[in-house]
């Protein structure tokens, strides 16, 4: 779980990174949208490099799922009264909203390819025939739209902290005090960077900063 954890932070990274296009304008955008198709050609068909990453994606997030349903089973099996001692009962707590939050971010993910990569779902008021860029800043205009993302931007970053040092435990990066705020300070600075860098193009474009001409 650790592991394909550590595939996707590294990927919502370069995804916010690429969002943040948006600010050069339309043309930047669909050029950066463009070069993600033409990795490694003439090596690889056109959007190959792109398909075999999704493939991996799709890989990992196989094994994440699995491996979160059956740590949750081993837990659920391995107690059958409930937590006594506070700090134990808040652990559980903490881990319920981690595993919810997961499945809303998964349920946010089919949305999010359904509107952008797979039927290209344009529910804002300009055109945006091919361009990817078009199709962001229209889709933004809409109220609903930027709130569902900024909402899944909130699970997004609490399971980004709360993988980010799990993980760090998990992989024994966290023996020792200074180790442990190293860790902490490290899954807060990546939940708090992801989470905002989504959401600055989403919340420009609703309030008119940045537009499509």
């Amino acid at each position: 779980m650790a592991l394909s954890g550590a595939l996707f932070v590294f990927y919502v990274l370069l995804h916010m990174y690429g969002n943040l296009k948006i600010f050069g304008g339309v043309a930047a955008f669909d050029e950066y949208a463009l070069h993600l198709r033409t990795i490694l050609m003439p090596i690889l068909p056109f959007g190959g490099f792109l398909w075999l990453f999704r493939v991996l994606l799709v890989v990992a997030l196989v094994a994440h799922a699995y491996s979160a349903f059956y740590l949750w089973s081993r837990a659920k099996g391995a107690r059958t009264t409930r937590y006594v001692a506070k700090q134990a009962a808040q652990a559980s707590i903490r881990s319920r909203m981690m595993r919810w939050g997961g499945v809303a971010l998964l349920l946010f993910l089919v949305w999010h390819l359904l509107q952008f990569t797979i039927l290209k779902i344009n529910v804002g008021p300009e055109a945006a025939g091919d361009s990817a860029g078009k199709l962001v800043i229209s889709s933004f205009q809409v109220w609903w739209v930027v709130l569902i993302y900024v909402l899944a931007l909130v699970a997004l970053g609490m399971h980004l902290w709360h993988g980010v040092w799990s993980a760090s435990q998990t992989l024994g990066w966290t023996n020792s005090a200074k180790s442990r705020r190293t860790a902490k300070a490290t899954a807060t600075v990546i939940a708090l960077v992801t989470a905002v860098g989504f959401a600055l193009p989403p919340l420009a474009i609703l309030f008119g900063i940045v537009k499509g001409n």
